[in-house]
């Protein structure tokens, strides 16, 4: 898979955690129009597009947007997520306007907390039949 302009936005998370599973579940179910894809960063596909674009191959603590032949993480990431989805999402991109610096420090306290907070998986969500078709393998 060459990474292009045509291409769809992948997302990239961490596959055992509870948050980013209940994530990706929240935007596949809003996500009518089918534009993102997914993958665990734990999987051969999200290792590949890691190491693809010089990104850490273990540092499992980020999520990852590709979208236009270009990577962002943590709160950009989030933030550039929310801009592509339907209806009211896409108002919370306005936090695009905090400094980097103290969105990606709020990005980090959760992302320390997760697993306290949401669980921590033994294995990689399974994606149902129907969604089978939007995630990379």
């Amino acid at each position: 898979m060459q990474p292009n302009n045509t291409q769809p936005p992948i997302v990239l998370y961490d596959g055992v955690c509870g948050l980013c599973n209940g994530v990706v579940q929240f935007i596949i179910r809003r996500d009518r129009r089918k534009t993102f894809r997914f993958a665990p960063l734990q999987s051969d596909a999200g290792q590949a597009l890691l190491e693809r674009f010089g990104m850490p191959k273990d540092s499992l603590d980020s999520f990852v947007l590709i979208e236009d032949n270009r990577v962002y993480t943590k709160s950009t990431a989030a933030l550039r997520l929310c801009k592509r989805m339907p209806g009211l999402w896409t108002a919370l991109y306005v936090g695009i306007a905090v400094p980097r610096p103290v969105r990606d420090a709020v990005y980090d306290w959760i992302a320390r907390n997760r697993y306290r907070w949401f669980g921590k998986k033994d294995a990689c969500m399974l994606p149902s039949r129907e969604w089978r078709d939007r995630f990379l393998e």
